[in-house]
């Protein structure tokens, strides 16, 4: 099996050079880069399989290159987790609305950060094993494109909107829980608010309509059977 290859992007060098020992020892190829741009270029160049992300740098910032990644058809896929500074709510809730998988507060042990890389990493790998298209009522749910159609309607939704729905059409008629929506979605070792899981029902309903997942009152959601 070829190794996975990692991509850091940060403008602290020593750290860079620390995360990449530490992920070589652990058996992942590291490309490196020390700016949003040129992090950029890197994933396009080598396609990584994640993505480890601060937010505070020269140049572009780690939020608007994760917005660059997530609109690129090529790199929207790969997983991405921030590493920053910044340990105030507001910063994580906006990294994550951009399609962020994890957000990590520095300074992190080197032990923490290998196991949330390689939780991120087995359950990415566990989604893509999941039916890649989806025929739900009228709609079309492809997890290869994360892409929804309606007839000659195409939706193109941010990330975790995307797995949302999916999550939910995947288990079309069983109600879910906020906590297993956020365990199964962002996963169950990162902070997220309740409220980010109504956030993008809402956003969800704004875009596809109303009639495709239900309120249940004081339990969660369902897709209609």
């Amino acid at each position: 099996m070829s190794k996975k290859t990692i991509l850091v992007v940060d403008d602290e060098q020593d750290l860079l050079d620390l995360i990449e020992y530490n992920l070589k020892k652990e058996g992942y190829n590291v490309i490196k880069a020390e700016n949003g741009l040129e992090g950029i270029k890197a994933a396009r160049e080598h396609h990584p399989n994640l993505v480890l992300l601060d937010i505070m740098m020269p140049k572009m910032d780690g939020i608007e290159t994760c917005e660059h990644l997530r609109a690129d058809p090529e790199l929207k896929h790969i997983p991405i987790i921030f590493l920053t500074a910044r340990s105030d709510e507001k910063t994580e809730i906006e990294g994550l609305d951009k399609g962020a998988d994890d957000f990590i507060t520095k300074p992190i042990s080197t032990t923490k950060l290998l196991s949330r890389i390689n939780a991120v990493m087995r359950r990415f790998e566990e989604t893509e094993e999941e039916e890649q298209v989806l025929d739900v009522h009228d709609l079309k749910i492809d997890k290869e494109r994360y892409i929804v159609t309606r007839g000659d309607e195409e939706f193109q939704l941010p990330r975790k909107e995307f797995e949302l729905l999916y999550y939910l059409a995947s288990r079309k008629g069983k109600v879910r829980d906020r906590q297993t929506l956020l365990n199964k979605v962002w996963g169950d070792n990162i902070y997220v608010v309740d409220r980010t899981v109504d956030v993008h029902v809402r956003k969800i309903r704004e875009k596809l309509g109303d009639h495709y997942i239900e309120t249940v009152k004081g339990v969660g959601y369902r897709f209609k059977d």
